[in-house]
């Protein structure tokens, strides 16, 4: 596999799940539990996000078949979802939607909350799925590229994990200011990676 690929599916995986905005909903959601206790929320998280992305790589091609949807269809549409994800990056929308479920969570579920909202939808959500299944589509079935692709989920998430257990002193360096700042750079970065998975779909759309 290109390293070129990996890369890409790194930074784009990076990206979407964006594990540095993460860190206030999950300070949200562990607000009162002891370090142990975080700790433990933080793993189940990561391991069930991981699960969930590792199984769309697999089996998000055989979805799609049994559904009749062409990968070409899918990679355009999961580009405008992605576009409308960086969207709310760039103008601070998600980071107020993460907020308000991570408050919901504590309410309704706090004794899950490292499923949901963490592992989902923040972690392993629409977004993040979308992209695992076109980075999936890219791997042509070949059984190395799909480690690789696993491999880098797992990365992904693992540094989830880290960001998690440093959450606070994260949050208390960049300040309100610097969170902002990244959510906004990143939101760019994930729009023009959008945009090409749209441009690849309807190359590929107009060869077929």
């Amino acid at each position: 596999m290109p390293i070129d690929v990996i890369v890409s599916a790194f930074v784009t995986l990076l990206v979407v799940v964006d594990p540095i905005g993460l860190a206030p909903a999950f300070l949200a959601v562990t607000d009162g539990l002891s370090a142990s206790a975080r700790r433990q929320v933080a793993w189940r998280a990561s391991v069930t996000a991981a699960v969930i992305l590792a199984g769309a790589a697999l089996g998000g091609d055989w979805l799609l078949a049994e559904l009749g949807i062409s990968l070409t269809a899918f990679r355009i549409a999961g580009g405008l979802l992605l576009f409308s994800i960086a969207f709310e990056m760039v103008f601070g929308v998600r980071i107020e939607r993460q907020s308000k479920a991570a408050e919901q969570a504590i309410e309704e579920h706090v004794r899950h909350i490292a499923t949901f909202p963490l592992a989902v939808p923040l972690m392993a959500g629409p977004g993040a799925i979308t992209a695992t299944l076109l980075l999936a589509g890219r791997a042509n079935h070949h059984p190395q590229a799909l480690a690789v692709l696993i491999g880098v989920i797992c990365v992904v998430c693992a540094i989830c994990f880290a960001v998690f257990l440093v959450a606070r002193p994260i949050s208390r360096i960049l300040g309100i200011t610097g969170n902002v700042v990244l959510s906004r750079l990143l939101g760019v970065l994930l729009a023009a990676l959008a945009v090409q998975y749209v441009i690849d779909g309807i190359r590929a759309a107009m060869a077929g």
